[in-house]
């Protein structure tokens, strides 16, 4: 029973190497210290916290395309760099405020992963922020402004879901990735879909 427990703890810090790593070197950031006694006095913290904060694993989808990740990457600052124009220009027109509204955005292809992913890159873009995630039904809720219709409120939206294409492309399961793909073939025989 014992050895049966010992096999468990050493395989679940297995799985959680790449989370264990990560702490370890926050720590040593955070402390400024890049020596023996801050990797092991991280190492200690990173095992305690895992142990006594216990969160589900992260199941990768074990994909990843260098080419459409280094797009998405190019892509993303890009849409920062618009976004703090698009903002400024907005902030110093004195003739109208800038028109805000809450959004519902449903994800078509996202796990919890590629929702986070979606959320985190529609928050750091300027212009607007993910106020809340419903996790069970795949909708994002974004504050955003520039909105001064519908049709304004239909391109945020649409904007959303071409972040999720493109994470999906870049780091999407193998199955989200062909889903992606048939929704596009079936899309450009009706008119496209980036």
């Amino acid at each position: 029973m014992m050895e049966r427990t010992r096999r468990h703890l050493w395989r679940d810090i297995g799985s959680q190497l790449p989370f264990l790593a990560w702490l370890v070197v926050l720590w040593m950031l955070l402390w400024a210290q890049f020596t023996v006694l801050s990797f092991l006095t991280g190492l200690v913290v990173a095992i305690f916290v895992t142990r006594v904060f216990r969160l589900p694993t992260v199941a990768l989808s074990g994909r990843i395309n260098v080419w459409y990740a280094a797009l998405f990457v190019v892509q993303f600052l890009f849409a920062v760099l618009q976004g703090a124009l698009y903002v400024t220009v907005q902030v110093f027109d004195f003739r109208r405020q800038p028109g805000a509204a809450i959004i519902a955005v449903p994800l078509r292809y996202a796990d919890d992963l590629v929702m986070t992913h979606v959320a985190v890159t529609s928050s750091l873009i300027p212009g607007s922020l993910v106020v809340e995630a419903d996790r069970d039904r795949r909708i994002l809720y974004l504050h955003v402004i520039g909105v001064r219709n519908a049709a304004d409120v239909e391109k945020q939206r649409e904007g959303v879901l071409v972040w999720e294409r493109r994470i999906v492309r870049a780091l999407g399961s193998p199955a989200q990735y062909r889903a992606l793909r048939a929704d596009e073939r079936a899309g450009s025989t009706k008119g496209g879909v980036r």
